[in-house]
């Protein structure tokens, strides 16, 4: 004979489940060495922790900082790099939903224009490496860069692209929305 208590009981809905994602916008910084090669962070903390990304933060929005600021912000406090904004390309604009059914973001890829060499390699964050690109697709990266954003930034390097990326029930759709292709 079974015990009531042990049948499985409805689970009582809860209305934070229907809670809207928040949306956060960020930035994304791609530097370059005299070789050409890449620099990336080995994330020790949330978001992507252990894998590796370019350097770059969340945009102070209650100051009403700009993508641009803070991108030049990010550099400064992650590679103690003081640039002037000429320094910087607006590469790219992602606009992904549901990025690990946490937050819908918005991001600005910022390259810089010119080599830069750093010292500092290690803080709080994590460890920076200089990566060849032949190597990067190797590393462990969020998928949503190995098959989507990486591939643009290369293809549209100096130039501009925005693409927008659905994540949402485990997707990764994405479409390029500018430039438009010809024939679209």
């Amino acid at each position: 004979m079974t015990n009531p208590s042990d049948k499985a009981q409805p689970v009582p809905h809860n209305p934070a489940d229907d809670a809207p994602l928040p949306y956060k916008i960020g930035v994304l910084c791609y530097l370059y060495n005299d070789a050409g090669e890449l620099l990336l962070l080995h994330r020790a903390q949330h978001p992507n922790r252990g894998l590796y990304s370019p350097i770059g933060g969340k945009l102070h929005m209650h100051e009403g900082e700009s993508p641009l600021a803070c991108a030049l912000r990010e550099i400064h406090e992650e590679v103690e790099l003081e640039l002037k904004p000429e320094a910087l390309h607006l590469t790219g604009i992602i606009s992904e939903t549901a990025y690990q059914n946490e937050n819908h973001w918005l991001l600005f890829l910022y390259e810089v224009m010119h080599p830069v060499t750093i010292t500092r390699m290690e803080f709080n964050e994590g460890t920076l490496e200089w990566q060849p690109w032949e190597n990067v697709m190797q590393l462990d990266i969020p998928d949503t860069d190995r098959h989507v954003i990486y591939p643009l930034v290369q293809k549209y390097h100096r130039s501009f692209f925005h693409a927008h990326i659905d994540c949402s029930q485990g997707r990764m759709d994405w479409r390029l929305e500018s430039p438009v292709q010809a024939g679209e």
